[in-house]
């Protein structure tokens, strides 16, 4: 039933786009009730960001041997889904509700960005096991450093992401990261100098 409503919604925002959606129309064509949508999905544009970018599933992470790799195989995996047509009309929308609807940022914030902070923390963890960083960073901070800029240059600047941009931004992160892991590496003995 999960793939249904997501494929209607996909099919429904194609033919006619995200303002014309409407729970009742993805119901209607998919052959479920309002309540098994709402079960899953607590708002239109939870159900069209699910249904355009991914359903709490993450594209699979990258081993490529260093941070740098690891990170740019990442930002270019969600720019794929992010840059879409659909993504780029659904993000906007769901920013606004974000901003009013408390209840959807809690799910938003246990589900998709807990996810996405879960692929940070295990490419930190990585990085730290091979020995690029210091110690562990905070998996929110490194997921605001890479995937945060990636959506304002999306959807706030509306900037052309190319590539190379990519590149920048993957090293800009892994410079930031490799920082935080620094400071916070120094910070205790900096504590311990000043007793």
């Amino acid at each position: 039933m999960d793939d249904k409503i997501l494929q209607t919604t996909r099919e429904l925002i194609d033919e006619a786009g995200y303002p014309a959606l409407t729970v009742d129309r993805v119901a209607a064509r998919a052959g479920v009730g309002k309540a098994a949508i709402y079960r899953r999905h607590a708002s239109k544009a939870e159900m069209a960001f699910a249904a355009t970018m991914y359903d709490r599933q993450l594209p699979p992470l990258a081993r490529t041997g260093s941070l740098h790799g690891d990170l740019l195989a990442l930002v270019r995996a969600f720019h794929v889904r992010m840059a879409t047509p659909e993504a780029r009309q659904l993000a906007p929308a769901l920013i606004g509700e974000l901003a009013v609807n408390p209840e959807l940022v809690k799910r938003f914030q246990d589900t998709f960005l807990a996810a996405e902070q879960a692929a940070f923390a295990d490419i930190v963890e990585q990085a730290v096991a091979r020995r690029e960083l210091a110690g562990p960073v905070d998996p929110a901070m490194a997921h605001l450093l890479l995937l945060g800029c990636l959506a304002s240059a999306l959807y706030i600047l509306n900037l052309p992401v190319d590539d190379a941009m990519l590149t920048d931004l993957a090293t800009a992160a892994t410079a930031g990261i490799t920082a935080l892991a620094d400071r916070h590496r120094s910070a205790p003995d900096e504590a311990a100098e000043q007793r």
